[in-house]
């Protein structure tokens, strides 16, 4: 070992290393948190100014989280957040966690990631270990966000060789393995999930070299209850796009599923209720809407265009991308058909959408189905209100930029007397479904979460 790494895995292991997080989001904070609660100086960095302001006066912007645990981290001194990415030479490990979305034409847009790694690469200094946690395509780590950091291309576009592929980097300023560190743990976040959080989910490591994946190994054993090393940085890449590719197929074939046994009049339901009961080879998705969230709407076409690269067509991810982008089309057609059997048009009627995020008890919007039925029945000339008890203002979104400015309406007896149609889009827990039940005239259920009730509960 060098002078730079053995003094890093000393500073990891009595916990006196400060840790950069870029990005306090639904995975950054959490991460922010976590290294504070065990005894490490977190400096985290946002562009949002308003969320280090709320961090800074204790508060929490994300609902599932505790607030107290921002409190007692900002009260402890262990947090502190900052605009200013001129100090990003302070941390001696970066952790960069930073939206990875899609472009119009489904093609990976690293522009955050891009900008974060010229962010750090401008500040830094020897000894520093950086991490990229945000989910995208194998070889990302070692092919654009290396070259940047050891000063091989500009702005313009990344160059040189991909070490974590077994090439060498020419001499410069900066070598990784000896001046400085870089590694891929993929994040794993599961927002509103009681059981499994970030130190108790096994953390998936690889570097693109040796010294560097120890480093990070040490860095997140320190924390986490248990590490999963892997051989490189780009296995560990491929290693979180196979979770969400897995997920993303299996809700594709639920929601074909759903759509076969619709024609045949078989409740999709209670199948997947008798299915279950089979005690091995049998794993639960349940259809809905659409796919929603950061990860599964997104995160399998970072595998299909890089394949494409290398001259294979991932069917399997195209189809299930087929399949779950055209539910919200297939939402409206079953709310037609609805409507009609109680003689009103879509045009003209009143509907009420209950839950904009992408999944129950959180207020993550994110790539949520809601947004996009929505659009679709303004489109259609519906009026529509929503409620969301996790959402009182509706974001503005990248992908429907155009939609009207919404809040979310209390949910009383005159409320839902007063639309023509409920359509249940998000099952959250804190809804009052009698309620819904014994004062909506039509309900349309994307979840399975109502029973049929005197007809006014239509499944979808």
């Amino acid at each position: 070992m060098h002078d730079n790494d053995e003094a890093l895995l000393e500073r990891f292991q009595d916990r006196s290393a400060t840790v950069g997080v870029i990005g306090l989001g639904y995975v950054g904070l959490p991460l922010a948190l976590t290294f504070a609660e065990r005894g490490f100086s977190v400096l985290g960095f946002d562009l949002d100014a308003s969320k280090v302001e709320s961090l800074g006066s204790g508060e929490c912007y994300i609902r599932h989280l505790e607030s107290d645990r921002v409190r007692s981290a900002i009260a402890s001194g262990r947090l502190a957040a900052t605009t200013d990415f001129a100090r990003l030479d302070e941390p001696d490990a970066i952790l960069i966690c930073v939206p990875t979305p899609l472009t119009k034409q489904r093609e990976p847009d690293m522009t955050y990631v891009r900008r974060a790694a010229f962010q750090v690469r401008e500040r830094l200094r020897p000894g520093q270990l950086v991490v990229l946690e945000s989910t995208t395509y194998p070889g990302t780590t070692g092919e654009l966000l290396l070259p940047i950091l050891e000063g091989r291309c500009d702005r313009r576009g990344a160059g040189g060789t991909d070490r974590s592929a077994g090439g060498r980097a020419p001499a410069g300023i900066m070598r990784c393995g000896s001046d400085f560190f870089l590694a891929f743990s993929p994040e794993r976040e599961d927002p509103g999930n009681p059981a499994w959080g970030t130190s108790n989910i096994p953390k998936v490591v690889g570097g693109v070299d040796e010294i560097s994946g120890d480093l990070a190994q040490a860095l997140y054993g320190q924390v986490v209850d248990a590490t999963v090393r892997v051989s490189s940085a780009r296995v560990a890449e491929a290693a979180k796009l196979m979770e969400n590719i897995f997920r993303a197929v299996n809700i594709a074939l639920v929601n074909e599923l759903k759509l076969v046994f619709d024609r045949m009049n078989v409740d999709m339901w209670e199948v997947l209720d008798a299915a279950e009961t089979k005690p091995f080879g049998f794993m639960r998705f349940d259809p809905g809407p659409g796919w929603g969230g950061h990860c599964i709407p997104i995160d399998p076409f970072y595998l299909s265009w890089k394949a494409r690269e290398y001259g294979v067509t991932s069917k399997f991810i195209e189809l299930a991308g087929e399949i779950n982008t055209r539910m919200p089309a297939y939402i409206i057609e079953k709310l037609t058909l609805a409507l009609n059997g109680q003689g009103k048009p879509v045009n003209g009627s009143k509907a009420l959408v209950l839950g904009l995020a992408y999944k129950p008890n959180i207020d993550d919007p994110r790539e949520s189905p809601a947004f996009e039925i929505i659009d679709r029945l303004l489109g259609l000339g519906a009026e529509v209100s929503y409620h969301d008890p996790h959402i009182p203002v509706a974001p503005r979104m990248r992908s429907w930029p155009d939609l009207p400015a919404m809040q979310s309406v209390d949910l009383t007896v005159s409320a839902l007397e007063a639309v023509d149609v409920v359509l249940l889009v998000t099952h959250h827990r804190d809804v009052d479904y009698d309620l819904v039940l014994n004062h909506a005239s039509l309900i349309l259920d994307t979840r399975g979460t109502l029973r049929p009730r005197d007809g006014s509960v239509h499944r979808a």
